[in-house]
């Protein structure tokens, strides 16, 4: 185990201009979700160079693929999201993600015995979206997955991070149009629907858990102020720490618009994504054996709480189905993601750092896993009693 450890950081930092050059040109190209093109193009043709067995447009999303190395042993999958966020680029770090994951693939390529494990390199596209992860979730992608792991740039080396589910619902409201002035008593304002929902909503909130979130935005308001609006809409994402009070608290914001359409005579339609985000399944013994592998590379995780800062992400759908880590990598102090600094810092020579770290941790946490069948026991028991 020591040799191979050896053999793989070896590896890595063999292919650090490599595996930056990639997270580099990623940046310089970005690609929005469901758009990767170009970007699965680059990834696919690293792994195939290397011997990968690549399947392309996996569960139905033409830009996912799944790539594959070894004969037996564990199904380790390790997750590339690509897509960048529109006008913003690469501000939530995913060409760090990718080349990371990449890195990791190649090196356990070169140091594993091939007979030990199954490593699975799987392209998530449109997490921003959130549609990749819960789409390959879905298809029966991770069936034959054992665990699954990535890395996220972030602002702080941490092991355990929490994320919340998420729900996506839209509410259109129908009227009735009239002159505002000449005959208002004609009309049926579809946009006093769609304030009393947020004033609603805003009241609701007293009553709600601690974690529980709930934003929108106006998406419709009419089209002139001397017109009563016929048609207004609106679209919230409502996000709670565990599945039951998400459905519960969207069944209240759903009774916040359907109290303003009663209130103001309109007609409501909704609209509920069915693309659900689920909460992070954590799971600790999976988590501590990453942990153990920053000691070996001598690096020290910050101290922060794991329900600081809480996103959601479609990793949790992961996380749902098999054993799931999601670690973060540093990439600069006080930077916040799906920011132009965020952007900026994925292609610093810290950035870099973090490729090269990523890429590391997590080939070397495959191989742990890989050799020792006493951890993926416990990493799999832990799962089964959560």
């Amino acid at each position: 185990m020591t040799a191979v450890k050896k053999s793989i950081v070896d590896a890595v930092d063999d292919r650090r201009q490599e595996l930056t050059a990639i997270a580099d040109q990623l940046y310089h190209d970005p690609e929005t979700g469901l758009r990767e093109f170009r970007t699965s193009a680059l990834l696919i043709e690293k792994l195939a160079e290397s011997g990968f067995k690549i399947e392309t447009g996996i569960a139905g999303l033409e830009t996912a693929f799944r790539a594959t190395w070894g004969t037996s042993g564990p199904s380790i999958a390790i997750l590339a999201e690509m897509d960048a966020l529109p006008a913003m680029g690469h501000a939530c770090g995913h060409n760090i993600i990718a080349s990371a994951a990449i890195g990791a693939a190649l090196a356990l390529r070169q140091s594993l015995p091939e007979k030990l494990a199954r490593i699975v390199v799987l392209g998530t596209p449109a997490e921003e979206l959130g549609i990749g992860k819960f789409e390959l979730v879905k298809h029966g992608a991770f069936d034959h997955i054992d665990f699954a792991m990535m890395v996220h740039p972030s602002s702080r080396r941490q092991v355990i991070k929490m994320f919340l589910g998420l729900a996506r619902i839209r509410f259109t409201f129908f009227g009735r149009s009239a002159h505002a002035a000449a005959y208002p008593e004609e009309g049926i304002n579809a946009l006093d629907a769609v304030i009393l929902t947020f004033n609603g909503i805003n009241a609701l909130r007293q009553q709600l858990r601690q974690d529980v979130r709930v934003h929108g935005i106006i998406t419709e308001g009419g089209t002139a102020p001397n017109i009563i609006p016929e048609r207004a809409a609106c679209y919230f994402y409502v996000r709670a720490d565990d599945g039951e009070e998400l459905s519960r608290c969207l069944e209240r914001v759903k009774g916040c618009a359907h109290g303003a359409a009663k209130a103001t005579g309109c007609r409501l339609e909704i609209d509920a994504d069915e693309r659900v985000l689920a909460p992070m399944k954590i799971n600790r013994a999976f988590s501590a054996l990453y942990s153990s592998q920053l000691a070996y590379l001598g690096l020290e995780e910050a101290e922060s709480p794991p329900d600081r800062n809480k996103g959601s992400s479609d990793i949790g759908n992961v996380s749902q189905v098999v054993p799931t880590i999601h670690p973060h990598v540093p990439i600069g102090n006080g930077l916040h993601i799906h920011s132009d600094e965020f952007a900026r810092a994925t292609i610093s020579e810290k950035g870099k750092e973090a490729v090269v770290e990523g890429a590391k941790a997590l080939a070397i946490t495959a191989a742990e896993l890989a050799f020792s069948p006493e951890t993926q026991e416990k990493i799999k028991n832990e799962f089964r009693s959560l």
